[in-house]
C-alpha cells in the first residue's frame, strides 16, 4: 500500500507541473487575445480529509488562470475563481492523484 501511495504522489506531482505548464501558455495567450471572461463556481469533491482538500485547493491556486477562494470541508465544496469558464475536469484534474495519495 505504501508503494501505491508514492507511486500516486510521483503522479500527482507530474501532473501538477505539467498542468501549470499548459495553463500558463493558456493564460498567456488569453490575455493577449482579451479573451477572458472570469467566474466565480462551486466544485464539488470527492475527497474526504480536510488535509486533501487543502492539497487539492492549494493546487488548483498554483495553477495559473484559477484561484481557490473558500473551502467547506464538511460539505466538501471547494469555490474557484477561474479565468474562463471550464469544465470541472478541467480545473482539477489532479483530483484523483490526492486521492491515492492521502485517502
Amino acid at each position: 500500500m505504501f508503494i501505491v501511495r508514492i507511486f500516486y504522489g510521483i503522479v500527482y506531482f507530474v501532473v501538477l507541473v505539467i498542468e501549470i505548464l499548459k495553463s500558463s501558455f493558456d493564460v498567456a495567450f488569453r490575455v493577449v487575445d482579451g479573451k477572458i471572461d472570469p467566474v466565480v463556481i462551486e466544485i464539488d469533491t470527492e475527497l474526504e480529509r480536510p488535509i486533501s482538500q487543502v492539497i487539492l485547493a492549494n493546487s488548483i491556486t498554483l495553477t495559473p488562470g484559477t484561484l481557490s477562494v473558500d473551502l467547506d470541508s464538511e460539505n466538501k465544496i471547494l469555490k474557484v475563481a477561474i479565468i474562463t469558464p471550464r469544465e470541472k475536469e478541467a480545473i482539477i484534474p489532479f483530483e484523483p492523484y490526492i486521492k491515492g495519495m492521502l485517502e
